[in-house]
């Protein structure tokens, strides 16, 4: 057996138009005919790095932990196929992978292999100063946060060292992940017992697409177009918010063709008779809707949460182009490789293999939650939509680890004094984690405040844009929220945060 995920980032499910969305992507329509789509597919934790360890070990990251490694306790999907027999490779232009807070998800491969260039990634050195108001590619910096407007500042100066190493459409990052997969198809396709998981950073901001695809919205004679929107709320003109869609339209279709050149090798090397294809994202992007943009700072509503999902099986052929109304979670993920490829599902894994969804629809769960960690948590049922709000905001959370680091630096000596030792959780396997006091991340501090719950009906406002008052629909969802907490083993001051009644044992 073997399997091909193609996973990106920031992928909006709703604009593409195999789902009625603007952006014209005939390969993710050829995609559909071949594939189950799943039309209840949601994240778990977000945002990057948190949603990968959900990939990797089937379990809820957010409720225990920020962004970080993986642990030492972890069970790692690609690591438990290495150790029975199947070869494992990734390839990769996600350069979060290669920092301090991504340092253990690559080395649990068989072999892998990085693209650099992407975002704000330290690739290019380049000493020459920026101007003192050096911001060209970014827009929105002065509605940002001071201390993520000063990172996008800095980091627009490095990306635009990057970029310009980018002359071609094969010099791009995302076309070079692609071009390392498609040599792994080529070169080892005849053989049995791999996985191979070709990821981009892409469609993810800043929004650099090369001018084949560029120039179907814009002039190469037009006023230059900033690619690169921040987490804040939107107060540009009509004009710069349509630009700024634009480009995402024009990566989009970038990323939609690359997908075709994987389509194309399947046919062409008859991979479609044994062979597993998943393509799937991490999470979406508010381009200004509910007057957004990004995420993080926003409310986690559909256009973030409810994520395109496409499955190949090929035990059930008869299931091609088919959709999928159960409820499906990234957390899924791992278990369905491990279930596909034989090998034994760890107990500690709390997603479930999709082989009955995609053969009849069946069902493996009521609810899913997602959220960010100590922010507000969402619930849904697939029709109903609860986002609870942070209840009381004096409530300290913590972060569980064996492995204290941040995206880009370990935590500091400072945060690493409020370190105590906690007994550990049902999947730390008898060990016990170190507890150290969160801080509260500027990017998601208005998030973390004290608000008010949301509450959406999905089938009659697919929007979201009428608060709905059901006390009835909102305790059930309370109660589903606390039982799910209770199954994930989450500590008590989730309960207490969210204003959660804890199940009794």
């Amino acid at each position: 057996m073997k399997a091909i995920m193609v996973m990106y980032d920031s992928l909006r499910r709703d604009l593409l138009s195999v789902n009625g969305g603007p952006i014209p992507t005939p390969n993710f329509e050829r995609l559909a005919a071949r594939t189950v789509q799943f039309d209840c597919s949601y994240v778990g934790s977000l945002p990057c790095m948190p949603a990968r360890r959900e990939l990797h070990t089937g379990r809820y990251n957010f409720l225990h932990r920020d962004w970080g490694p993986i642990e030492p306790f972890d069970d790692s999907m690609p690591q438990l196929l290495k150790e029975n027999g199947i070869y494992t490779h990734l390839a990769t232009d996600h350069y979060h992978y290669v920092e301090d807070g991504g340092c253990t998800y690559h080395s649990r491969y068989s072999s892998w292999e990085c693209y650099r260039g992407q975002e704000s990634d330290t690739w290019v050195a380049d000493l020459t100063p920026p101007p003192a108001e050096y911001s060209p590619h970014l827009i929105g910096t002065k509605n940002m946060n001071g201390t993520l407007a000063a990172m996008r500042r800095k980091g627009g100066w490095q990306n635009d060292h990057n970029r310009r190493r980018w002359q071609t459409d094969g010099d791009f990052a995302m076309h070079q992940t692609f071009d390392n997969g498609i040599d792994f198809l080529q070169r080892n396709g005849r053989f049995d017992n791999w996985f191979l998981q070709i990821e981009t950073f892409d469609p993810h901001e800043p929004f650099t697409a090369p001018q084949d695809f560029d120039g179907r919205y814009f002039s190469p004679d037009d006023p230059f177009v900033p690619d690169w929107p921040p987490y804040a709320k939107v107060d540009e003109d009509e004009k710069t918010v349509e630009n700024m869609r634009k480009k995402y339209y024009a990566l989009t279709e970038f990323c939609d063709q690359q997908l075709g050149r994987v389509l194309d090798k399947m046919d062409e090397l008859d991979l479609w008779k044994d062979t597993m294809l998943i393509v799937n994202t991490d999470h979406g992007f508010f381009l200004a809707e509910h007057d957004w943009w990004g995420k993080g700072a926003a409310p986690n509503y559909e256009e973030l949460v409810h994520t395109p999902l496409f499955i190949w099986d090929p035990r059930c052929p008869g299931a091609a182009g088919q959709r999928r109304r159960a409820l499906v979670q990234t957390i899924d993920l791992a278990p369905t490789l491990l279930d596909f490829f034989g090998v034994d599902i760890p107990a500690d894994m709390m997603g479930k293999p999709l082989a009955g969804v995609i053969a009849g629809d069946v069902p493996v769960r009521r609810h899913a939650l997602f959220g960010y960690h100590g922010a507000p948590v969402g619930i849904t049922d697939g029709r109903w939509v609860l986002l609870r709000a942070v209840a009381d905001s004096t409530v300290q959370m913590y972060e569980y680890t064996h492995m204290p680091t941040h995206m880009r630096a370990p935590f500091s000596v400072e945060e690493m004094r409020s370190t105590t030792l906690h007994p550990g959780f049902s999947f730390t396997k008898g060990a016990p984690v170190m507890k150290i006091e969160s801080r509260v991340n500027p990017r998601f501090a208005k998030a973390q405040a004290e608000g008010e719950d949301l509450l959406f009906d999905l089938q009659a406002d697919p929007a979201q844009q009428h608060q709905l008052e059901n006390a009835d629909k909102k305790a059930e969802l309370l109660d589903a929220m606390a039982r799910l907490c209770a199954e994930n083993d989450a500590p008590d001051e989730v309960y207490e945060r969210f204003g959660l009644k804890k199940p009794e044992r």
